[in-house]
Order: structure tokens, then sequence, then C-alpha cells
């Protein structure tokens, strides 16, 4: 959530930096000005009123003490309208303020100078490629063949159990995907960040602490009776960790990575290009958080692209990275690069990675500050990115990897899977 201080003072910057979502915030950012100030007038008015009450009340008591108990009553008639009047204005203040709240919900993060204009991932920004894509078999399948042939993921179970968007991972098919989980926490502890186990379930401040909510409610699973939220990705119970607290600044930078089933709705996706493993309701992820110094966290965003870069390195994974432009930038971050597999079978990138740094804007939502040299409160910057996502990983290793007679395991996972190939 964008600061009111920093909106007040950079109004014509924060609309124009907005045109690159292709946002016209112009009149939104007005009312938010509006609003603001008649929260600040009324806030204002209530602390007069309240001072005045307590003047009056003081004097009534020297009043009553001194004899003076006509005068006093007099002066108590006055206190009850002040209080009459601090009532309606304590009333509209919480109006105000909760309608302020609301609006500020619906500015978008400010891009950062580096993220081009665009209207869709069409206009997004190829910053790097690396590794050869291999020569496929004459008829080479897509994974979702594949895991058919060497049943080792059963589509159709799923959709038995659960529905579309539910895979049952078996066999040779369920130890590759926990080989990847535990190769990928390996790489990420190795890197410096604390392993942490966290809730499969958030509260509503959960979700408004880092932007899932009102933003992306209806993609979100919720439960209705707890009020609580089936997580999208572990970014949100590892981030709300710091909700509220204020950090030494000696502790930066605070790391964590985590393992977590992830749930999405994934509404009115369809099509031959969410098939498989391209797009679940239920995945597994990976997820890598930081929270960092203010004049440390794009440092720290680009050790995060290269932690994945090697990762990928060690897949021997074809792969690209995109600079986001404004108009598929994520609504909470300021400037996100996608990690982009290629899948050969199917001829087309599949993402396997976003990383993103928010700078303030979840920091705000969270309350999460650090004291400064001075002891003064600041908002940290957050980012996080996965680290990775595996479905579409599995699906490269999966359609990759394939020979006349089996799917060759990449060498880096062959300790953490016990096996060599799947045939």
């Amino acid at each position: 959530m964008l600061q009111l201080n920093v909106i007040r003072e950079n109004k014509e910057t924060i609309i124009e930096a907005l045109k690159k979502r292709n946002l016209d915030a112009s009149s939104l950012i007005e009312n938010i000005l509006n609003l603001d100030e008649k929260r600040r007038a009324t806030q204002t008015k209530l602390d007069e009123t309240l001072a005045d009450s307590n003047k009056l009340s003081k004097e009534i008591g020297i009043l009553y003490k001194t004899g003076k108990a006509q005068e006093a009553n007099v002066l108590k008639e006055e206190t009850g309208n002040l209080k009459e009047a601090s009532k309606q204005l304590t009333e509209d203040l919480s109006t105000f303020s909760t309608e302020l709240q609301n609006l500020l919900y619906q500015i978008p993060n400010v891009p950062h100078d580096s993220v081009p204009a665009g209207k869709s991932e069409e206009d997004n920004e190829e910053i790097f490629k690396e590794g050869e894509i291999p020569a496929l078999i004459d008829g080479a399948l897509p994974h979702w063949e594949l895991a058919k042939k060497y049943d080792i993921i059963d589509f159709e179970l799923g959709v038995k159990i659960a529905g579309a968007g539910f895979p049952v991972y078996k066999g040779k098919g369920a130890r590759l995907q926990r080989a990847l989980i535990n190769y990928f926490l390996d790489k990420n502890t190795e890197a410096g960040y604390t392993e942490t186990q966290v809730p499969h379930v958030v509260n509503e401040a959960s979700g408004y602490g880092t932007g899932q909510l009102p933003d992306k409610e209806g993609q979100m699973y919720h439960m209705p009776i707890d009020d609580l939220y089936l997580i999208p990705t572990a970014e949100i119970p590892v981030t709300n960790m710091y909700r509220d607290v204020i950090v030494n600044e000696k502790d930066f930078p605070i790391t964590a990575t985590a393992y977590t089933p992830c749930f999405r709705r994934e509404a009115g996706s369809y099509g031959a290009h969410v098939r498989g493993l391209n797009r679940l309701h239920q995945f597994d992820k990976v997820e890598i958080v930081r929270v960092e110094h203010p004049n440390k966290s794009y440092e720290a965003l680009d050790g995060m692209v290269e932690h994945v870069k090697n990762i990928l390195r060690e897949l021997k994974l074809p792969y690209r990275i995109l600079r986001l432009c404004g108009g598929d930038l994520g609504f909470t971050s300021a400037l996100t690069f996608d990690f982009e597999v290629f899948s050969t079978a199917q001829d087309r990138w599949l993402e396997i990675s976003s990383v993103s740094n928010f700078e303030t804007y979840q920091a705000n939502r969270l309350k999460l500050r650090y004291k400064d040299e001075n002891g003064k409160s600041q908002l940290a910057h957050t980012l996080n990115g996965s680290a990775l996502a595996l479905p579409r990983v599995l699906a490269g290793i999966l359609e990759n990897y394939q020979t006349e007679d089996g799917i060759t395991i990449p060498e880096v996972l062959i300790p953490y899977c016990g096996f060599d190939k799947i045939s």
C-alpha cells in the first residue's frame, strides 16, 4: 500500500508512473487526497473538542470546590454539548479512515523506473537466455502423455477424487516430486535462507498484509465458517511472520525459505495451454522471502535472480528471463523478473518462477519497520521469489529429458530420488 505522505508529496509523479500499468489513477488519487483532508480536519476538530471538554471539566471541578455550583451547572451543559460533538466527530473520523483505507487498497504499487511500458505479456522484455534446447526423438510426447505412458502422474484419478487440476503423483513420479522439493530446499538453505514450516491457511489480516486481499480474493479458496484462506503461495504466511514487527537494522537481511502446497482457483482458465501440469488448482512450490534494508533491496533482488539461475543451470534446463512490463506486473510488485523454461515437446515457454521486489508496498500494509541509526522507525523492503514452482519444472524435465527408452533424470537429482531413469 502506498504511503499517504508519499502520495501527497509526489502526486503527479505517481499518476504518471502508474500509466505504465495502463491505469489512469488521477481521479482515484484526488479522491484519496480529498478524503485525507477531511479525515485530518476531522481529527483536528476532534482533538480541539476533547481539549475544550477537558479544560471545562477542570473548571467545573474548581467551581464546585469554591461553592459556585450554579456557574458549574451552566458549564456542565456546555460539556454535554461538547461530548455529543466529539461522539459525532469520532464516528465521522472512523468512517473517513475506513473509506480512505479502502481507496488506498485500490492503488497498485508504483513500477520501478526500469519497468517497460506495455499492455500484456506480449510486451515483456527478454533480458537473458541460457541453455541448449534439446533435439528430441521422433514422436516425442508432451508430459501429460508421458505421465500416462510411465504411470507416474494420474490426472483422471485426481478428477475422481477432487476435480480437474488436482493430479495424483505415483511411484517414481511422487519420488521425483519429493526429490525436487528437497533439492530446492537444500539449495536455498545453502544460500543462507532459513528453512521454515508455516501454516497452509491464513487469516484475512495476513491476506491483506501481503496484498492478495482484496486484489485476488476470487482466486483464493475461502473457508467462510472459520474465515480462513488456503494459501496460493508460501509468500503470505512467511512474510506475515514479520507483520507488526520492528526489526533491528543490524538483523538485515532477514531470509527464509519454505515448502508448501499452493492452492489457486484459477477461475476462467481453460484451453490447451492449461493441460496437464501447465496450470493446477493445487501444486507444490518452494519459496524464498527476504526482508531488506531499502538501500540493499535491489542488490538483493539481483542476488535472487542469480540464485534461481544457478538452480536451472544445475538442472540443465533451457530457460530465459523476462522483465515484466507495466501491464503484466503484479499488483503489489515494483519490479518482477519471470523465469521461463522451454518445453520442447510443447514448443513453448512455461513460467516457473517470479522474483519480485515490493519495496515498501507490503511493509506499509504489514507495519513492518526497522529503527534507523537515528532511532527513527522506517519501512523495510520485502522481496520474494519461487525457487522453484514444481509443476512446470517437472513438465520441463519429463519432456526435455525423454529418450526412446525412458526419461533420464537430471544428474543433480539422482542422489535425491535414488534412480537415474523412469522407464
